[in-house]
């Protein structure tokens, strides 16, 4: 039985509970059993973390990075490895695995540099005689509540600038990839971090991740998912005045303009649709399309996606896997029936997979929707699966405010040969990450990542922004003469 990692050893659950995670690709198959924590020892994890934090914030950056690039080399000899844990918990074909993982250590890096380069400032002060100066320092005990669609990237871009800049941390992973969390802390374990730096304890949000939020020994909380477990977040987290980072839901469009290269716009909306079976909060949900390429636009899609290879994740010739587990395959299926009950046109896919040896998996037909009207439930709802939403524009003016109706705020796009056009989308296109001719999923570990509206809240991640969340500022003034 897999177990949680609380002052530097595996340990059971207090009371001895566990739970069981069944593979998405067949659920008659147990990946593994894994504590069902209590907030007993949640409050075991946060007093073991307030121990560690008063010796690690002692050592300086680069001893602490010292331990950090141990675990990042660590994590790329056991690509492979880390790769076949994802794609048995999440049901992402291995090569989306090992891309995951790829990320994870362009992120890891960076954010270890950006800690070593994490600096103050002096400034003149109006008194003579006296140095005025800034500094960042570590907050305390931080938590980090990760998803399960990209379980090992998320965690690595978070758990990095926490304990680079001098924080203890404990992480509670998703339930539907307690593996991925629990090898992402093992490189740590093996890397020979002090004990009670990095924690980790599985089992229900509702109850360890409610007490931790709550638990005002906890500085900092940054969560990735749903934006209604978000709000209940940051509500809870208020009554002590926690700061939060929360990346939440999106609706991210993709807008073909008349002049664009429909090649390069379908090849990038077909990635950016069923790449991970739709399951990235920056994946494209809705192809805003002008109308002289409307149709032109969708049969284009419709030959890249009758192309997919739909399978399980362990087949080199899949090209799409499942989605993650029951409850996510009921909700993408309930979504498509409520397109088709409000008239928008099914033109592929819509259907679970049956078929001989996908029968007891999670498996969705790649779906494409047109004559989707902007108000519709699938054009204004996340659906975070292998579902296109086609929407036709009037005009650029027109294409801007449909992409802009919604209530998310995450990613978009625009496809166009108009330089005028494209800067202006980049100006009035109401989210947090924008892209001309690339796809709305593309993201690099150099620049901030976060969303506006009900798809983020607080200091956004990754970039410089990654450390200075879990820094606090300090000011001051020194009379010497």
């Amino acid at each position: 039985m897999n177990k949680n990692f609380i002052n530097g050893r595996w340990v059971d659950a207090s009371d001895k509970a566990i739970y069981k995670h069944y593979a998405p690709a067949d659920l008659t198959q147990i990946t593994g059993s894994w504590p069902k924590s209590t907030v007993a020892d949640v409050q075991h994890a946060i007093e073991t973390a307030k121990e560690a934090f008063k010796s690690w914030r002692k050592l300086t950056v680069y001893q602490r990075a010292e331990y950090l690039r141990k675990a990042l080399s660590l994590m790329q000899q056991r690509i492979e490895q880390i790769a076949a844990v994802i794609t048995a918990e999440n049901g992402k074909t291995l090569n989306e695995s090992r891309g995951e993982i790829a990320s994870a250590i362009k992120e890891m890096d960076y954010q270890i540099n950006e800690g070593i380069r994490l600096g103050g400032e002096i400034m003149p002060s109006e008194r003579d005689g006296v140095l005025a100066y800034g500094i960042r320092v570590p907050l305390g005990v931080v938590a980090v509540i990760s998803p399960w669609n990209f379980p090992f990237n998320v965690p690595c871009r978070k758990v990095t600038p926490a304990l680079i800049t001098g924080n203890t941390c404990i992480l509670k992973p998703a339930n539907l990839t307690p593996g991925v969390g629990a090898a992402f802390v093992k490189l740590f374990d093996d890397a020979g971090l002090p004990a009670g730096v990095l924690n980790f304890l599985t089992g229900s949000g509702a109850v360890i991740g409610q007490a931790l939020v709550e638990n005002p020994a906890i500085k900092a909380i940054t969560f990735t998912g749903s934006t209604e477990v978000g709000m209940g977040i940051n509500k809870a987290a208020a009554d002590n005045l926690t700061r939060t980072q929360l990346e939440m839901g999106g609706k991210n469009p993709l807008v073909v303009l008349a002049d664009a290269d429909l090649e390069i716009a379908a090849d990038s909306a077909v990635l950016a649709v069923f790449a991970c079976a739709g399951q990235w909060c920056t994946s494209t949900s809705r192809a805003v399309v002008e109308e002289p390429v409307y149709d032109r636009f969708i049969e284009m899609v419709l030959d890249r996606v009758k192309k997919i290879k739909v399978g399980k994740g362990t087949d080199s010739a899949t090209t799409m896997g499942p989605v993650c587990g029951k409850s996510q395959l009921e909700d993408v299926l309930d979504c498509i029936e409520k397109g088709k009950a409000e008239g928008a046109n099914l033109v592929i896919g819509g259907k679970q997979i049956k078929d001989k040896d996908l029968a007891n998996g999670c498996f969705i037909e790649p779906t494409v929707f047109t004559n989707v009207t902007p108000r519709m439930f699938i054009a204004q709802e996340e659906i975070f699966g292998p579902v296109l939403s086609v929407i036709k524009a009037k005009d650029f003016d027109d294409a801007v405010d449909i992409a802009n109706n919604v209530k998310f705020g995450l990613s978009s796009s625009i496809y166009t040969n108009d330089l005028q056009k494209a800067l202006t989308f980049v100006e009035k296109t109401d989210v947090g990450l924008t892209h001309v001719n690339i796809p709305t999923a593309v993201k690099e570990p150099q620049l901030s990542f976060g969303g506006v509206k009900l798809s983020g809240c607080g200091i956004p991640e990754a970039g410089h922004t990654g450390v200075e969340f879990f820094t606090e500022h300090k000011v001051a003034y020194i009379k010497y003469r």
